[in-house]
């Protein structure tokens, strides 16, 4: 199968690379920016000499669709909106790693503060948490955000099992410095972000829209959440802290039967005994879940770490089109973290 990226120079552009790499069933043929055109990648990114020496071509739809079979936006939100329109009219499969077509028009510009695309080419579109979402066959895929897949996988098997106060959910969720892209900020400079803690977008998260849209398919009751975002000083990983009210106490075993009644067979979400550790998941497409109840207060505590990076984005974009294709779910993302 061949596969089209546009953003390639992006931090999720370019971990799309190394993954596909590893990919026994598809191949990159081409590779679209809006700067560095006619450069070959590994003159830009000397690491990916002899792995990727693909020169970067203006945007094009018409040579993707000729050579392609299916192109990955790895965009920043407001651009794939615009440039998805003639793969869309064409039938040509796309799978969109940026915000513009996970959320219905009206939420989007809310939320996005900024013009949405048509309602009709939304309703192409289907979410795709691939845990909990069957696109084999589907055409146009809107790849979760990465809070959003660390926060619907943590807390799904939950709201699914009905044993959650509603108005009780609170989510602290923490992300290293890539997940703010590669655009230059004062809020993500060296000096600002070293041996500092910052908590931004208290409430008003991008990603809070589509964690509820995804929660409320299993309990529609569900109507809002806490959610803060802050930023961690390392370069990657992402980790939600959520705390919820149950109904009623449950005991660990039976809180165990909830979450392996969702994940028993589900090879890239790892339920561990302990809270879950950033280390563990960095460079993989793993997802790995730990809880803690808190008998006096009725308080359960699920943390829930991925890399945002590949399972927040290029990872989970590849296990989608392995299940859209219907290829080996596991192709090309079984490598370890790295750990170190």
């Amino acid at each position: 199968m061949k596969v089209s990226i546009v953003g390639i120079t992006g931090y999720s552009g370019l971990e799309l690379v190394r993954l596909l790499n590893h990919h026994k069933e598809a191949e990159l043929v081409s590779v679209y920016a809006t700067k560095e055109i006619g450069t070959r990648l590994s003159d830009i990114y000397p690491y990916l000499q002899g792995v990727c020496d693909l020169k970067i071509q203006s945007f094009d739809s018409q040579a993707i669709m000729s050579e392609a079979d299916l192109v990955i936006f790895a965009t920043p939100s407001g651009v794939a909106k615009e440039l998805a329109k003639d793969f869309l009219a064409a039938d040509f499969p796309v799978i969109d790693i940026s915000g513009d077509h996970r959320l219905p028009a009206e939420t989007y510009e809310k939320w996005y503060k900024k013009t949405p695309a048509k309602q009709s080419d939304l309703d192409k579109f289907t979410y795709g948490l691939a845990e909990f979402t069957d696109v084999k066959g589907k055409k146009f895929i809107a790849n979760p955000g990465c809070y959003a897949t660390a926060t619907e996988l943590a807390l799904l098997p939950l709201i699914k099992a009905g044993t959650v106060d509603l108005d009780s959910i609170i989510v602290d969720a923490k992300s290293g410095l890539t997940g703010a892209g590669k655009a230059l900020s004062e809020s993500s400079h060296f000096v600002n972000v070293h041996d500092n803690y910052v908590t931004y977008k208290l409430n008003r998260h991008q990603h809070i829209p589509e964690i509820v849209q995804e929660l409320q398919l299993f309990d529609k009751d569900l109507q809002h959440l806490q959610f803060s975002t802050s930023l961690l000083p390392v370069n990657r990983g992402i980790m939600a802290t959520c705390y919820v009210k149950l109904k009623k106490p449950l005991a660990k075993a039976e809180i165990d039967q909830i979450y392996d009644a969702c994940y028993a067979d589900k090879v890239f979400v790892r339920m561990q005994e302990d809270l879950p550790e950033l280390h563990n998941v960095i460079g993989s497409n793993f997802t790995d879940i730990g809880f803690a109840y808190n008998e006096v207060t009725n308080v359960l505590t699920v943390v829930s770490v991925i890399d945002n990076l590949v399972k927040g984005a290029a990872g989970q974009a590849i296990q989608n089109l392995n299940l859209m294709m219907g290829f080996d779910e596991t192709e090309g993302l079984l490598t370890s973290p790295s750990y170190l």
